[in-house]
């Protein structure tokens, strides 16, 4: 993509698509992009038994409530800002409103509160058929373009898929 380019809510759709594939837990659990703009993200979290925390009762564990509201605003921080930068979270509060339910997808909304030079502030709320579960307060900390990687946007977004095989490769601890 040029450096002059901006990108349209279709290319921040596939660059994070590409960022939630590259993490190995979201890529397993199948996590879906299913918007992406500068105002905010929407991901889905399709249901799988691998989520429950507690399984006579059939509630998700609050771990991977933490997880997705913590990569829903990591994910809602790129379009935010004025280029692509690695932006690690800095702190995560969570507010758990009720449980998960077993069966159920979960969808998760973010957007950005407020962007500075060092820090960006973003909230996010997770829901179950309209139902709040859980809202999220994040912080992450811009480490500008001297500390992210050389091709970091240009791999965000790259016009080929993912290609999981290589990752898979690198970090088969079998």
């Amino acid at each position: 993509m040029p450096p002059d380019h901006t990108p349209s809510a279709a290319d921040w759709h596939r660059a994070l698509a590409r960022f939630v594939a590259v993490i190995p837990h979201t890529r397993a659990l199948g996590l879906e992009v299913l918007e992406a703009t500068p105002e905010g993200v929407t991901l889905r979290l399709p249901w799988h038994e691998d989520l429950l925390g507690d399984a006579p009762r059939g509630l998700v564990h609050g771990g991977v409530l933490t997880m997705l509201l913590d990569t829903a605003c990591g994910a809602a921080v790129l379009p935010a800002l004025p280029a692509p930068e690695v932006c690690p979270t800095l702190d995560l509060r969570v507010d758990h409103f009720r449980p998960g339910v077993a069966g159920q997808a979960i969808l998760a909304e973010a957007r950005v509160v407020r962007v500075t030079a060092s820090v960006v502030f973003t909230e996010g709320t997770l829901r179950q058929q309209a139902q709040p579960l859980a809202r999220g307060i994040g912080n992450f900390v811009r480490l500008g373009p001297r500390n992210t990687p050389p091709g970091f946007a240009e791999a965000l977004f790259a016009e080929q898929p993912f290609d999981e095989a290589p990752f898979e490769e690198r970090n088969d601890h079998a």
